[in-house]
């Protein structure tokens, strides 16, 4: 039976440079001490990649890794599978250094701790949808009975079933990407990586997916990397996001923070625009409760957006709701007036 249940598998990664050229670990220094990408590639021919990463992705978490085209993002997640190997720093799973591991030991850990799905979905355009499923199992060598009921279970969770004799120019791109994240989860891996893997696709079809990836989240529980340059996908999804600049790490946080706490112009030039009442949650516009403080006779829970509390508003004639946390303790209070002022400006000072 195929395993679908949570891992301890989380990733720290600490002080992770990478410098593109044949003299790259020389530069890390001068880096370090403030020598720009531009400095770097102009006067000593090296290209500046990644510079001092440091991320905590807890296991079992969704950790969006941000950024427009050149900003360092799909250089970072090729190193957690090391595609790519780091100038400089560690990247740690279960505590261990995968920079460290020998050619064997980084063979395993690529066959049974990690899969990835990509944005060009990286079907074999001969293998029907079932065989392109199987085919890390054919890698791992399990016996063929197991390969088939790993993957015909994983096709029925994502929608496929009936499908698993066509071949891939038989599908639509969504329904490729489906197939790519079926075979993904087939190889029973603790570590999804995501490579811009919705990226190619129209955005109704794209909207699916996440909710496809969510859905699936609530039960598998996987430490999931996610790359995006798209900043509503990175809000819906993200446990956690990071947003690159030229290989730099700019802000770090959920998506209460990237929103309400903006770290300076770039990031909020990104957020500017962003639809408030369906990110902010009501927790982070509301007064915190103190004693004697009155209490609506309606409530509403802390994690519920602005949008959904201001619905409420409109469905009772209240001044305010009690806002309760997951085990229905009142935890505060929030008016119309705050949810208005909260889904119109980042100004506040939010908690």
């Amino acid at each position: 039976m195929v395993n679908t249940g949570g891992n301890s598998t989380g990733i720290q990664i600490r002080n992770l440079f990478k410098i593109f050229g044949r003299s790259g670990l020389e530069y890390v220094d001068k880096v370090q001490r403030g020598m720009s990408k531009t400095e770097l590639l102009e006067k000593h021919g090296h290209v500046l990649g990644l510079k001092d990463i440091n991320i905590d992705m807890p296991a079992g978490s969704i950790q969006v890794i941000m950024g427009l085209s050149g900003s360092g993002k799909s250089t970072l997640i090729r190193h957690i599978n090391r595609l790519i190997d780091p100038t400089a720093g560690q990247v740690l799973v279960e505590g261990t250094d995968v920079v460290k591991f020998t050619p064997l030991d980084l063979r395993e850990f690529r066959r049974h701790k990690t899969a990835m799905v990509f944005q060009k979905f990286g079907l074999l355009p001969h293998r029907t949808v079932l065989e392109n499923t199987v085919y890390g199992l054919e890698v791992q060598g399990l016996p063929r009975g197991k390969q088939v009921e790993a993957a015909m279970t994983w096709l029925d969770r994502v929608g496929l079933t009936g499908f698993e004799n066509r071949y891939p120019n038989q599908l639509s791109g969504g329904m490729q990407q489906r197939v790519g994240l079926a075979r993904a989860l087939a190889n029973d891996a603790p570590i999804l990586l995501m490579d811009e893997a919705f990226s190619a696709l129209d955005p109704l079809i794209r909207a699916d997916m996440q909710s496809v990836l969510l859905d699936l989240q609530k039960e598998i529980r996987k430490t999931i990397v996610f790359i995006t340059h798209d900043l509503d996908e990175a809000l819906r999804l993200g446990d956690g996001i990071a947003i690159l600049r030229d290989g730099e790490i700019v802000q770090q946080g959920n998506s209460q923070d990237i929103v309400l706490r903006p770290a300076d112009d770039y990031i909020a030039s990104f957020v500017k625009e962003v639809n408030r009442g369906r990110v902010v949650r009501v927790a982070s516009a509301m007064a915190p409760l103190g004693d004697g403080d009155s209490r609506s006779t309606v409530s509403i829970a802390g994690e519920a957006t602005l949008e959904a509390a201001a619905y409420v508003f409109r469905q009772n004639d209240v001044d305010k709701l009690t806002v309760v946390d997951d085990a229905n303790m009142p935890i505060g209070t929030i008016s119309l007036r705050e949810v208005m002022n909260a889904m119109l400006t980042t100004e506040r000072a939010l908690h």
